[in-house]
Formats: C-alpha cells, structure tokens, sequence
C-alpha cells in the first residue's frame, strides 16, 4: 500500500519532482509514493486515474495550484480543499441554473473521505471547465455555490476515489483571486513554492 500523488501538471510539482531527482514522465512509481501527471481538466484527469487508480494505493493526494473566491485567504496560502462541487453539471433554466441533483440525476458534490488532520485551512471548492474571470458569472456562481476555491480537477479525483472507496486529499495553493481577469496580480510562484515546500514535508513524512 502506497501514496499516489495527482497533479494536472509538472510546472506544479516540478520542485517536488528536482527534490526527489525524479525524471519527469506522466506516471512515475517510486517506492515510497507514486505520483500521476493528468493533464488539465476533469475529462483528462478522470480518463488518467481510470488507467491508474487502484486498490494498491491507500490515499490519493490531488495537488495543484486554484484561485480562490475568498479574500480571507492569502495568496500563496496552502489550503485543505474537503468538499468539492462540479459547478456546471446541470442545466439551465433562462436565467436558473438546475444542478444535477436538482434534476435527479445523481450526485454533483463529494467529498474528501479521510479524517487525516493536516493543520490546514479546510475550505469548500468548485470544479469547473471554464475558470471565471467575469464579474456577472463570479456573482451567479457565488450565490448558488458558495465556494471559497475552484480548480479543474479537485471533483474528479473525489469522485473516482469515492467509487474505489480509497481515501482522498485535495491540498491546494492560492495562486489568484477570482476576479475580472487580471493576469498581473497573480502570485503563481509563489503558490508553488509553498505547495510544494508542504508536499515535499509531507511526503517524508509519510514515508517515515
């Protein structure tokens, strides 16, 4: 039983991956700790965890860089991301958005299904296709979600681990707020660092 980290790409891990003296690849196994580069979205990381994900693994770590809707929270702050919304599965209604549970068709929320206590902020997120940079649609998905984050994965990685029943983590870093696109005030390095600096301890630590 091992660790498997999941990330959407390697500009995200990439001190993690120098740290260990890992080449990069989109799935490398180690002997501690395995980790899986999906590629951006929810379509491309749940089609990467259905190739991967097994049994063998006893927590799935999601990490990455988000936005976040909350000013509370510092840029570059390392976060514990426990529940998670796919934001857009439903329909709309003329100017109504109907969720996926709404209509009857399933669940559109999940999760994270460990009590492993980490001494990070717990916030509430959002996956989406289309990360929001206008002031109408951040006001509309504020009042029907109430999300702290969004990502384009977070959702994805709880969802298929639900249905393996394997214990979930989704740890993010601030790297903007979500606002009127506004390239310039991003902290993108920054968020980097610090994630990765939180998962290269905690890695170590698990492997102790």
């Amino acid at each position: 039983m091992k660790l498997l980290v999941v990330a959407a790409t390697q500009a995200e891990i990439a001190p993690t991956l120098a740290h260990f003296g890992i080449a990069s690849n989109n799935f490398i196994e180690t002997e501690n700790f395995d980790l899986l580069i999906t590629g951006v979205g929810m379509v491309a990381t749940a089609f990467s965890l259905g190739k991967q994900l097994s049994n063998q693994y006893n927590l799935v770590l999601n990490v990455g860089i988000a936005g976040s809707f909350d000013r509370n929270i510092a840029l570059g702050e390392v976060v514990n991301i426990t529940h998670d919304t796919f934001a857009e599965l439903g329909a709309e209604d003329h100017d109504d958005f109907i969720t996926l549970p709404q209509l009857g068709f399933g669940e559109n929320a999940f999760s994270s299904n460990t009590e492993t206590t980490l001494g990070l902020k717990k916030v509430k997120g959002i996956t989406v296709n289309k990360v929001h940079g206008n002031a109408h649609s951040i006001e509309k998905t504020i009042q029907l979600h109430q999300p702290q984050t969004e990502s384009m994965e977070g959702a994805a990685v709880f969802y298929a681990c639900q249905q393996l029943n394997i214990p979930a983590m989704q740890i993010r870093s601030i790297s903007n707020y979500v606002e009127p696109r506004n390239r310039e005030s991003w902290q993108i390095g920054l968020a980097v660092k610090n994630l990765n600096d939180w998962l290269i301890e905690f890695i170590n630590k698990s492997s102790n």
